[in-house]
C-alpha cells in the first residue's frame, strides 16, 4: 500500500492527538479534588511517589514520573516552601538531593485518600476497557523506555 501523505497529515489520523486530548481531560478531572488541597496534578503525583517511598532522590522521583530535573526542581521548591517536604543532600554523596516528607506532607495523604476513588468514578469507560487502556499505555511507555536504553547503549558503543 502506498503511503499517502495527505491522509497521514490529517488530525484524525494522528495517534498523538487523542493521547494528548485524553491526557488533558483525565488530568483535568483531578482539579476539583486537588484544588481544595492546594495541589496541582504534578504535585499530587510527586506525593504519590513519596507516600509510597519516602526519602528518595530527585533523580528517582524523575525516573518514576518520567519528568526531568528542570520540571521537578521548581515544583519541589514550592512543596518545600509550603512545608510538605524537605530537600537534603545525601550524606553518602552530596551530589544527590533526597526528598523527605514532613509531618504536614504525611498528613496530606489522609486528606487526599479519596481522590483516586472520585476520579475513577468520572472515567467513562467500563472497568475492563480502562484496564486494557492502562495496560496498552504502559506497554507503549515501556517500549519507548527500552528503545531509548538501546539507543543510549549504541551511542556509547555497548
Amino acid at each position: 500500500m502506498d503511503y499517502d501523505d495527505r491522509e497521514a497529515m490529517k488530525l484524525a489520523n494522528q495517534l498523538c492527538f487523542p493521547l494528548y486530548a485524553a491526557a488533558r481531560h483525565v488530568t483535568g478531572l483531578y482539579t476539583p479534588w486537588l484544588k481544595p488541597l492546594g495541589l496541582t496534578y504534578t504535585q499530587y503525583i510527586v506525593f504519590l511517589v513519596l507516600w509510597e517511598k519516602d526519602g528518595i532522590s530527585v533523580t528517582e522521583i524523575g525516573e518514576k514520573l518520567m519528568l526531568d530535573n528542570g520540571t521537578l526542581s521548581p515544583l519541589l521548591k514550592k512543596m518545600e516552601q509550603a512545608g510538605y517536604v524537605e530537600r537534603r543532600r545525601c550524606r553518602r554523596d552530596d551530589r544527590i538531593v533526597e526528598i523527605t516528607l514532613t509531618e504536614a506532607g504525611r498528613a496530606l495523604r489522609e486528606k487526599a485518600k479519596d481522590v483516586p476513588r472520585h476520579v475513577a468514578g468520572c472515567i467513562d469507560l467500563p472497568p475492563e476497557k480502562a484496564r486494557m487502556l492502562y495496560s496498552l499505555l504502559y506497554e507503549l511507555l515501556e517500549n519507548q523506555k527500552n528503545k531509548k536504553t538501546e539507543e543510549n547503549q549504541n551511542e556509547n558503543g555497548l
